[in-house]
């Protein structure tokens, strides 16, 4: 019994690690990739924007498509390694590129090798945590120190070495990573699950699942854009890359303690009583951002992502698995990372981009506040409806 216990210690501790390398080289690359284009290559913010926005659509694609082969070959593991080693050679040769037309081509390589990373890992994650018991947000909790950690440390290294090590960052963190990952269990599959192609219909004929596809890419959208335009906001207000990597930390650590009590506070408020305070909460950081606050004022803020996607992530991902049948439940994350998280993320980073360069980087959170709170309206219909609905089964 003693060898059982301890052996699954070690294999959470095998996770735990790998996920602060995962999110670590993710959060050492993606929040000053914009400001390696605008400062390095000297790129304006529209042609930021198309770059930026290029990994959430290809995504949208690459990522069901990544699902399937491992579904095929019953081995997840094995393509998570093939996923990982080909992300180190594509971020290795990404540092090198200066040319705006193969940008394009290599953002597009590396979106469809690295956007695997996070659904195989969460499908090996949560089938061993389902298997033994276990808490994944305690497994996931480390990929948000990961990430904290990353802008701070690259920011640092960044003004020391210059913008171009972010990838060298990146690409060791990703090979740590691949060491860790080869101790990992493989993944089984647990339940039957449905052909994507054949989920879509009947999914997107629910009515609720559709309307929250929609909150998703209002609220998200805005929350992952700001990733790619926060570090220029923060320089345009006298910043440098080391409050960068200040904010980011700020930001991300508060995500930790709402991930820790998010099902209890679920539990005590009701899941929509908590997306319609996250969306609420998103809108009004937005707004605020639009005041040009003082940059002491701007860190404070950062903590307010805490409640907003530590929140938000697992009540959401809840919400569309209790929308779903049982043999619908992966097609649903699927189509609600897709089209709610990846579309959404796509159209703000896209738009932002010509939105600063027509205004001023300040205008982009103008769209982001309106979109949080078209959100909070449509969450407020939804609560709604459900108390009608659960009145006119009662009765």
């Amino acid at each position: 019994m003693n060898t059982l216990h301890a052996r699954k210690n070690s294999i959470l501790l095998i996770f735990k690690g790998y996920y602060f390398c995962l999110f670590f080289a993710i959060g050492s690359l993606g929040p000053l990739l914009s400001s390696y284009f605008k400062n390095v290559l000297d790129l304006s913010t529209s042609q930021i924007g198309i770059l930026m926005s290029l990994t959430p659509i290809v995504a949208i694609f690459s990522q069901p498509l990544w699902g399937m082969v491992s579904d095929m070959t019953l081995n997840p593991k094995k393509m998570l390694l093939i996923a990982q080693i080909s992300t180190i050679i594509i971020a290795l040769f990404y540092s090198s590129i200066t040319s705006y037309g193969m940008l394009l081509f290599v953002v597009i390589m590396l979106s469809m090798t690295q956007s695997a990373l996070i659904p195989l890992s969460d499908s090996i994650a949560l089938n061993y945590v389902q298997k033994i018991g276990g808490n994944y947000g305690a497994i996931r909790l480390y990929g948000s120190i990961g990430f904290a950690l990353a802008v701070l440390v690259s920011g640092r290294l960044a003004e020391v070495f210059g913008l171009v090590i972010i990838f060298f960052v990146f690409a060791f963190c990703i090979l740590v990573g691949l060491g860790i990952s080869i101790f990992i269990p493989n993944a089984t599959t647990i339940s039957k699950r449905e052909p994507i192609l054949k989920g879509v219909p009947i999914l997107l004929s629910n009515k609720r699942f559709l309307l929250f596809l929609i909150c998703a890419f209002l609220v998200f959208g805005p929350i992952s854009a700001n990733n790619t335009y926060f570090g220029l906001y923060i320089q345009s207000l006298g910043g440098t890359l080391t409050g960068v990597g200040i904010a980011f930390l700020i930001s991300a650590g508060s995500e930790a303690p709402f991930l820790q009590v998010a099902k209890r506070l679920i539990n005590r408020f009701g899941i929509y009583n908590i997306l319609i305070a996250t969306a609420l909460v998103s809108a009004l950081r937005w707004y605020f951002y639009f005041t040009n606050p003082p940059i002491s004022i701007l860190f404070l803020s950062c903590l307010t992502q805490g409640l907003s996607v530590g929140l938000f992530i697992p009540a959401a991902l809840q919400f569309v698995r209790d929308q779903a049948p049982d043999s619908l439940k992966a097609t649903a994350v699927t189509i609600y990372s897709g089209l709610g998280l990846g579309l959404g993320e796509w159209f703000c980073t896209f738009i932002s981009g010509f939105l600063s360069e027509a205004f001023s980087i300040k205008a982009i959170y103008i769209l982001f506040g309106s979109l949080s709170i078209v959100a909070v309206g449509i969450m407020q219909y939804l609560k709604k409806d459900s108390n009608i609905k659960d009145k006119k089964e009662i009765a």
